[in-house]
């Protein structure tokens, strides 16, 4: 079955799909993005998406492509002509098509507005929950925006290559005090001995992650204990459990970090129990 992409106001063949070479998400990364999770080929936690994404766009002084109401619709029939039941869809808006030129475009040039959905495999992500990960730790080398979830990945690139080039899945950024920030492309998580879950506080150093304001609701209600606080890699080394969330892996544990174990090595029984009850928390769209 052929992919289906939106590309400014057309359903298209992937293979066909394609943005003018002037874009300025192409020719500068003059743009933003957002993933949302598909379950049940329904879009998870939509509104919260929508909320960033305009947050973002907001910070870079770019317009709304078309209202949300519409923008569901275009996410939903992306999904459907894809036929994803299980995965992920992509949306990213650039600034639009204008010579090139540093500072922004006159007054008029429409915004870009991509849209793509790929199934993920439900059984491989499972089992990739019921082994863990493992990841290395990586000096902070992003610019300080890093709340504005930005295309511009390149350094987010190289941590991850890093990471694949040492046999782990993910790579924690260290900042310049010691502190661990975020992952390449997940939130990082540590759950101390005496049973605390810990994660940085989105105020600074991190992008404020969607399956990270989820799982902190699901923690209240859960009533387990939890800390918003940086944490070191050492502290992170000698934790009882870690893991990271994103959209694409929800809560994913995390076994080892700079080759040395976790906890037992194992994931942990919090993080199991995290990722079993995260939909229950979550919103359907």
């Amino acid at each position: 079955m052929a992919r289906i992409a939106y590309v400014n106001g057309h359903y298209q063949d992937l293979r066909d799909a394609s943005v003018n070479i002037e874009d300025r998400g192409y020719q500068f990364a003059d743009g933003v993005y957002e993933v949302c999770e598909i379950r049940d080929g329904k879009i998870v936690d939509f509104a919260r998406h929508m909320a960033r994404l305009q947050r973002s766009l907001g910070e870079l002084r770019i317009a709304m492509p078309m209202p949300l109401s519409a923008l569901l619709i275009v996410l939903r029939e992306v999904v459907r002509r894809n036929r994803v039941g299980y995965g992920i869809v992509y949306l990213q808006v650039t600034r639009g098509v204008a010579r090139r030129d540093h500072g922004f475009p006159p007054a008029g040039v429409k915004p870009s507005l991509v849209v793509t959905a790929r199934p993920l495999s439900f059984a491989k992500n499972q089992d990739t929950a019921a082994h863990g990960i493992k990841v290395i730790t990586h000096p902070e080398n992003r610019w300080p925006r890093v709340d504005i979830k930005s295309v511009a990945l390149l350094p987010n690139v190289l941590a991850k290559q890093a990471a694949r080039e040492q046999g782990a899945y993910e790579a924690w950024y260290v900042d310049a005090d010691g502190y661990v920030t975020e992952g390449a492309s997940s939130n990082a998580w540590i759950v101390t001995t005496e049973g605390r879950v810990v994660t940085r506080s989105a105020a600074t150093g991190i992008l404020a992650g969607i399956t990270r304001a989820v799982l902190i609701e699901a923690l209240a209600a859960l009533q387990l204990r939890f800390e918003e606080r940086p944490f070191t890699p050492q502290e992170a080394h000698d934790a009882a459990e870690a893991f990271v969330t994103a959209s694409s892996q929800i809560v994913m544990p995390v076994v080892a970090i700079d080759g040395q174990p976790v906890g037992d090595g194992k994931p942990g029984k919090t993080t199991r129990r995290l990722r079993e009850e995260f939909h229950r928390f979550s919103s359907f769209s």
